[in-house]
This record gives C-alpha cells, sequence and structure tokens, in this order.
C-alpha cells in the first residue's frame, strides 16, 4: 500500500460544507489524518505530493454505468478513473450478465451486444450474482456495486412472453432476487422500455419491491417511457415505491422529446410532493442533451417478444416490417417512448460489420437520402444485417430541463456510459469534469462544493456506503484531485474516446491510478457488496 501526503490542497469533502485547506495523509488504503492550520506540516509519509492550487474531492461515484462486461475485457479502465470516478454502479436498465443460466446468458450476449460487445474468447466463468463478483475482485481498476436486472430475472422465470408472471414464476424471481441481494447485490434496476423487463405490470413490481426493500436495497429504474406519458410513468415508479415501501433511484431522470421541452418543474413537483409525504427518493442525470441504446430499442416490444430470433424473423419478412413501420414512424410505439419516430434524431454510433461503418456518424436519415432509400427500410435492413447489434444515439434532449434537474436536492451524477462502438456517446470518459467545466464553472447552475456534494456524497448515502463518498478520517482513500480552472471533458462526439483535462491526480482505496496525469495501469479496486 502506498504511503502519501498530499500537501496544501483546498478540500472539497462531500458534503456540500465550504472548503477549506488541510494536509491529507494516506495509509494502508484509507485516509489516515487531515491536519489542518498548526499541525499541517506534521503529516509524513513517503512520498508528499505538492497539491497546492488543486481541488481534493472524494472519488466520483457514477450512479449509472454501463461497464458491466468492458470493465473485465479492459481492467484498467481508463475511461472511468481518468475522470476522477473511484467507484460505479453496473447491472443497470433491468438488462445485465447475473444471475443467469446458459441459455438466459447467451440471448444476452445477443441482445447486449451494441452495449457491450462480445468479445471474442471471453471466458464467461460465472452465473449467479456473487459469481460475477468474485469475478470483479480479480482485478480492477474501480470499485463496483451491482443492481440486480429485473429483466433478467423474467428471462429466468417467465422468458420473453408478454404476459404477467404466474405465482410460481413470481417465487422463483423472488427466490432468486433474495439471493442475489444476500450475495451483495445493492438493489435491482428494471429497463421498462426493454424487453421482456417492459412486459411487467405495476403489481409484479411492486411484489419485487418489496424483496429489496426487505433486505435494504434500492429500486433504480428505466421507466416505461421519457417522451409521451413521461409523467404518468414517473407516477407509476413513485406508486411503486410507496406500495412496496422501497427506497426509488430514477435512473437518468430527464424529459425528453420535444412533447416535454420546459417540463422539467411538473417532474420536479411530482417527487417534491412525494418526499414530502415521506418517500426515499434520488435521482441521478447526465450532463448531455442526446441519449443513447442499442438500435433495436426503437422497436414496438410486441415485434422483439420471444427474443432476437424471432425479433429477426419478424423483420425479414415483409408484412410485419409494414406494421412495425406504421407504429414507429405514425404512431409512435414503446419502444420508442411512445413518440413517432424522427429518423433525423437517430443517428447511429456502432456498428458490428465493417461494411456498414459508411453509417457511422449520420442520422438515419441522412444515410439514408444519400444512399436513395427509405429511412424504415435502411433501419430494417441495418438491424438484420447487423443482427441488432448496432447502438445509436437520440438527439432529443432539452437543456433547460437538464439543468432544472440537476439543481434538485436529490439529484446524483451518472455517466449512463457504452464503452464499446466506433463512436460512443462522450458520456463515457467526459460526464464528471462535464459538470465542473460547463455547469460549474461556465455557467453557474452548481456551486463546486455543491457539485462535488451531488457526485459523492450524496451517492453514497444512497448506496448507504458508511466509508467512502467522504473526505473524512478513516474512511477509504477513494480521492480526486483537480484543477477547478482547467478541469474539463476533451471527449466529443467526433472524438469521444479523450482523457480529461485538469485531473493529475485519482487514487483508487489508496493506491494512484492516475498519477500527474498519466495511467499507471494499477487495479485496486474490487466489488463492494451490501449488507443487508
Amino acid at each position: 500500500m502506498e504511503d502519501v501526503v498530499l500537501r496544501g490542497p483546498l478540500i472539497a469533502d462531500g458534503t456540500g460544507a465550504p472548503t477549506y485547506r488541510a494536509d491529507v495523509a494516506i495509509k494502508d488504503g484509507v485516509i489516515s489524518q487531515i491536519g489542518t492550520q498548526n499541525d499541517r506540516r506534521s503529516l509524513t509519509g513517503t512520498r508528499s505530493i505538492d497539491a497546492d492550487g488543486l481541488v481534493l474531492a472524494p472519488g466520483f461515484i457514477d450512479m449509472h454505468s454501463h461497464s458491466d462486461l468492458q470493465i473485465l475485457a479492459e481492467p484498467d479502465h481508463l475511461a472511468k478513473v481518468s475522470q476522477g470516478v473511484t467507484t460505479e454502479v453496473l447491472g443497470q436498465d433491468g438488462l445485465s450478465y447475473a444471475p443467469v443460466n446458459d441459455e438466459v446468458l447467451a440471448t444476452l450476449r445477443s441482445q447486449l451486444a451494441g452495449w457491450n460487445d462480445d468479445p471474442p474468447g471471453f471466458d464467461w466463468n460465472w452465473r449467479s450474482v456473487g459469481q460475477y463478483l468474485d469475478r470483479l475482485d480479480q482485478g480492477i481498476a474501480v470499485n463496483a456495486a451491482y443492481l440486480v436486472p429485473q429483466g433478467t430475472l423474467r428471462m429466468l422465470a417467465v422468458g420473453w412472453e408478454d404476459r404477467p408472471a404466474t405465482e410460481a414464476e413470481m417465487l422463483v424471481m423472488k427466490n432468486k432476487l433474495a439471493k442475489s441481494l444476500v450475495e451483495g447485490a445493492f438493489g435491482m434496476s428494471s429497463g421498462l422500455t426493454y424487453t421482456p423487463g417492459m412486459y411487467a405490470d405495476t403489481s409484479e413490481l411492486v411484489q419485487l419491491c418489496e424483496v429489496v426493500g426487505k433486505y435494504g436495497g434500492y429500486y433504480s429504474p428505466h421507466h416505461r417511457s421519457y417522451g409521451a406519458g413521461a409523467l404518468e410513468a414517473y407516477a407509476e415508479m413513485v406508486d411503486v415505491s410507496k406500495r412496496s415501501g422501497c427506497p426509488l433511484h430514477l435512473a437518468h431522470a430527464t424529459m425528453n422529446f420535444p412533447v416535454n421541452k420546459g417540463r422539467a418543474p411538473e417532474l420536479l413537483a411530482l417527487l417534491d410532493d412525494a418526499i414530502a409525504s415521506g418517500a426515499d427518493i434520488s435521482l441521478d442525470t447526465y450532463p448531455y442533451l442526446p441519449g443513447a441504446t442499442y438500435l433495436s430499442a426503437l422497436l414496438p416490444s410486441w415485434a422483439t417478444e420471444g427474443g432476437p430470433e424471432r425479433a429477426l424473423a419478424r423483420l425479414s419478412d415483409v408484412d410485419t416490417r409494414e406494421r412495425i413501420r406504421e407504429e414507429i414512424e405514425e404512431i409512435g410505439s414503446d419502444g420508442c417512448h411512445g413518440v413517432p419516430v424522427d429518423w433525423d434524431s437517430i443517428e447511429i454510433n456502432g456498428v458490428r460489420n465493417e461494411h456498414n461503418a459508411h453509417l457511422v456518424g449520420a442520422s438515419v436519415l441522412q444515410s439514408a437520402a444519400r444512399l436513395g432509400r427509405d429511412p424504415a427500410d435502411l433501419y430494417f435492413d441495418v438491424l438484420v444485417d447487423e443482427r441488432l447489434g448496432t447502438s445509436c444515439l437520440m438527439h432529443v434532449g432539452h437543456e433547460e430541463n437538464v439543468q432544472a434537474i440537476m439543481r434538485h436536492p436529490a439529484h446524483t451524477g451518472g455517466s449512463d456510459g457504452l464503452l464499446v462502438g466506433d463512436r460512443p456517446h462522450p458520456r463515457a470518459w467526459g460526464t464528471f469534469p462535464r459538470y465542473f467545466a460547463r455547469y460549474v464553472r461556465e455557467l453557474g447552475v452548481l456551486s463546486l462544493e455543491e457539485c462535488v456534494e451531488h457526485l459523492t456524497g450524496r451517492a453514497a448515502q444512497r448506496l448507504r456506503l458508511t466509508d467512502r463518498g467522504l473526505v473524512r478520517e478513516g474512511y477509504a482513500a477513494d480521492l480526486v484531485l483537480f484543477d477547478a480552472s482547467t478541469i474539463a471533458d476533451t471527449a466529443t462526439f467526433d472524438q469521444p474516446r479523450q482523457q480529461a483535462a485538469g485531473i493529475p491526480y485519482v487514487f483508487v482505496n489508496g493506491v494512484t491510478v492516475i498519477d500527474d496525469g498519466t495511467p499507471t495501469g494499477a487495479l485496486p479496486g474490487h466489488s463492494l457488496r451490501s449488507r443487508p
């Protein structure tokens, strides 16, 4: 373990309190001493870092991450450590790789290829949540927490059928959920615009959340709509929380698409009323306007019932294609949040086949016009040719909504970043420095102390971490040193894999993972396990 003294940083401790100057000693992986005023220079260590002019904050906690596979495939995890992230929460949006059986794992590898790739030769040597956490403990750069994915539970118990779960199937899901929580999961996620998780009705979600609440976890839903019906979808999640007694954390909480421009105050009023009545609610956001997902997510749910192979068969049938086209373009599919698709807002940003690389970086409408194709036909053909393994950006956000929501006292930060594809969303590399560059320094939406609190202490509180998220003696030395005047995201939509500026030092469990701006390749992270 390193024995380091950080000399003279300005400390933003994660509570939102005013900054103060002090020396900080790191020993045996923890913050061993904080020396202020007269006793500052009494701190000693084998290494001393001059941190004068830098801000010392707790390491940032990414409350919504899609690194489930890439954190193992590329464990040095430069995308996250380079922006000061020291902990991230995996298992998001109701779809991830544990708990699984062989059949479900094979399906997920296909379904989630657009999110996480499916690396050839990768060793899938786990099936349970506990085994997955054990695999993380073999060496990763940051700490990782895990949520049980409700869509994956449904695959195991119900399959891909669009119907209510039977009593016996509910018992299977509850038992697997309880086992996963005992093994260390922090709660449950849902992806209620993704199949098969979206087939669950409110009652089914309430029953599962009762289990989550019993074990001290929280529920993190990607709810049923961020477009038409968004407020009703948020209200359903609040109702689930109230009826089950389970704390609620709203994933990438925002109001998107033209129908919701300027409507963030309505969402915040809904949440404030619920909190005032005793509900335990938090949320996360990313500081960008476009969203990202896999391209097939726009399909209506009935078109993907039965799994990827049946979806591909439907997309290859002329009459079924026309039915899908009508729903996507004219009605607004549930997969596209109830809003008729604007093909110019859907940008393909990742393909698996080289012959489709010419589509990357352009909207479906732009590519269709260039090729003399109908946009819907091009969309269908790409999905079939790529076997659904294609990712996209959705340019559907509103700046005023983003700013209003990030001011809320229940707000935390989450990148929602995909690490694969030709041009992944830059939020995977830039979310946390962007908060400081744009929304603290440039726009003044948050003060520096508020922003640090949102990205650290508040997130740790939601996770019930009692030894992380604050600069405090005895806490794990998950720390970031940054220059408040220069910290910035350099990742762009054209060049998304770019290391952030102004972050010279990052420590995970007391080990330097970014040293004077250079990645060390150290792997001091491990799984974090809840204690029900």
